[in-house]
């Protein structure tokens, strides 16, 4: 039976409790893994991932399968739609939400559709020209026309996962296993890591594996005994030899079949400039290769394709774009008096523009797939 007394001690610890409870969450410092404490491996357990993306001028992150937007300041889902030119209804049906719903500075929402993306400065010549950032909307241009979910994941590409009914962005983050710090900042989350049955988050993109577990160190005399090698009970039988007359005739040298290749099926595609490499394709600072040419060369298609872009880069530096068999595109940087149209078919060979003047005149030549990922064009050119 409690007294008087009593309950008001109780009363007084609780309110002790729920005051240093609120000053916890108030200073985030609260553990929500509640695994604070000695041996807590549970930040070590977890895979490290890339850095954060950073959204374009106009508050999109792209992908080859999916583009999302940033809301700013006093957005609503129709604001936004409105500002995108996109339908609202579409975009709040996408995102679980009404188009009246008011959005959270910050908070990404998934769009219906691809919207032109900003195009960012580039470097030419001496640096690097990277086309995901020089002509991103032309990119997303000649890529395919309907996108499809990937039937494995692709290079750089954040998986996605929608929210379903029950749960957190601590139980997400350990499903994926990755740090429920690094799934709100990929997803701009706020302080409480409130989610919403429907939202599709991007799930960070692991730059190395979970290391191993520590091993476990049993003490002398416990345990299982190590089981003793075969070797060290019964010696291995000597290795039986045959005799050099046994041993079977040498096979004649296969034929060399490069001998008796085209130049058709020897290369994929032909040099669209003639000319000495002046720079080499590098996956991080050069996506592509510089060719050499006097200022006025023809610029030839690498192979029989389509032109799905004609532009320039924010030097005035002419691109062209066209696309070939097994969605593989030729990117040509550098390409003055366009010969061709978006839009038509070209041959193999075909003159498409002359070689731009510059100091020094060259041509920058690239390799993709329409997921924007770029190749070695050597290995297609030899």
């Amino acid at each position: 039976m409690r007294t008087p007394g009593s309950t008001s001690r109780i009363g007084l610890v609780l309110g002790a409790s729920v005051l240093a409870l609120s000053a916890c969450v108030q200073s985030n410092n609260l553990d929500w893994d509640l695994r604070a404490g000695g041996g807590n491996t549970s930040d070590a357990a977890r895979q490290a991932t890339a850095a954060v993306p950073t959204p374009d001028a106009n508050g999109i992150l792209s992908y080859p399968d999916y583009q999302l937007a940033k809301a700013q300041r006093g957005d609503t889902v129709a604001s936004m739609a409105g500002r995108l030119g996109l339908n609202p209804e579409e975009l709040a049906r996408t995102n679980a939400l009404r188009p009246t719903d008011p959005l959270r500075d910050g908070e990404l929402l998934l769009l219906p559709s691809r919207v032109a993306a900003a195009a960012q400065p580039a470097v030419i010549g001496g640096g690097s020209v990277d086309i995901s950032a020089i002509a991103t909307t032309a990119l997303d241009e000649a890529g395919p026309a309907a996108a499809t979910a990937p039937s494995q994941p692709i290079p750089g590409q954040p998986l996605t996962h929608r929210v379903a009914r029950g749960e957190t962005a601590f139980t997400i983050a350990r499903t994926y296993n990755v740090s429920a710090k690094a799934l709100a900042d990929w997803n701009q989350l706020g302080a409480d890591m409130a989610v919403r049955e429907g939202q599709t988050l991007i799930i960070p993109i692991a730059t190395a594996p979970a290391p191993d577990p520590e091993p476990v160190v049993t003490p002398p005399g416990a345990g299982s005994p190590t089981p003793e090698p075969p070797s060290a009970a019964k010696p291995l039988p000597d290795e039986e030899t045959e005799a050099a007359a046994n041993t079977p005739k040498a096979t004649p040298p296969s034929p060399d079949l490069g001998d008796q290749a085209t130049g058709a099926s020897a290369a994929k595609f032909t040099m669209p400039v003639q000319g000495k490499i002046i720079r080499g394709y590098d996956k991080r600072t050069n996506q592509g290769i510089d060719i050499a040419a006097a200022a006025g060369t023809a610029v030839k298609a690498a192979d029989a394709g389509t032109v799905s872009v004609i532009s320039s880069d924010t030097n005035g530096k002419g691109i062209v774009i066209i696309r070939h068999a097994g969605d593989l595109l030729t990117v040509y940087v550098g390409v003055s008096n366009p010969a061709v149209q978006k839009g038509a078919k070209v041959s193999r060979g075909q003159d498409i523009g002359k070689v731009a003047a510059g100091d020094p005149a060259f041509l920058h030549f690239e390799v993709r797939n329409t997921s924007k990922e770029s190749f070695d064009p050597m290995t297609y050119l030899q």
